[in-house]
C-alpha cells in the first residue's frame, strides 16, 4: 500500500499532539520528543509532525511505499521526466531508516518519496540539498 505523507512544522508541539490525535481519533502510531506520527488507513496516510523549524508551516510532502523496487519505479519515472531529484540511500531521518528520493515539483514543492526498512533511537538529519528547477 502506498501512503501519502504530509509533515508539518509545529510551534506548539504539545497543543498541535492533542489537536491532530482529536482529528485522526487515533493517538500517535510513533512519538519521541519533538516528534509525532499517525499511520492511518482511512486515508492511507503518513502525517508527521515535528517541533523543528522555525515556523509553522508544512515542510514536505511525500509518497511511502513498502519496497525499494517501488521506490525506484517511481524514480525511473521522474527521472524519465527530467525532475531534479537526489538520491539519499541508508538515511537516518524521523526515528526511522529509510531509503529515499527527493524531488523538487515545478513550483517548487519538495516531495520525498520512501521506503522505511527500520527503526532509529535518533531524529536524525535528512534532506539532502536539492538541485535547482531548470
Amino acid at each position: 500500500m502506498r501512503r501519502l505523507h504530509i509533515h508539518i512544522k509545529v510551534e506548539n508541539f504539545e497543543e498541535s499532539a492533542k489537536f491532530y490525535t482529536a482529528l485522526f481519533g487515533s493517538e500517535p502510531s510513533k512519538q519521541e520528543p519533538g516528534y509525532a506520527k499517525w499511520m492511518l488507513d482511512d486515508p492511507a496516510a503518513n502525517i508527521a509532525i515535528s517541533a523543528r523549524g522555525d515556523a509553522d508551516a508544512i515542510d514536505h510532502v511525500g509518497v511511502q511505499v513498502e519496497s525499494d523496487d517501488e521506490l525506484k519505479e517511481i524514480a525511473d519515472r521522474l527521472k524519465a521526466a527530467n525532475a531534479s531529484i537526489t538520491e539519499e540511500a541508508n538515511a537516518t531521518c524521523c526515528y526511522a531508516r529509510s531509503n529515499k528520493y527527493w524531488a523538487l515539483g515545478p513550483e517548487g514543492a519538495v516531495w520525498e518519496l520512501f521506503h522505511t526498512f527500520g527503526d532509529s533511537t535518533t531524529y536524525g538529519d535528512s534532506r539532502p540539498t536539492m538541485p535547482a528547477n531548470g
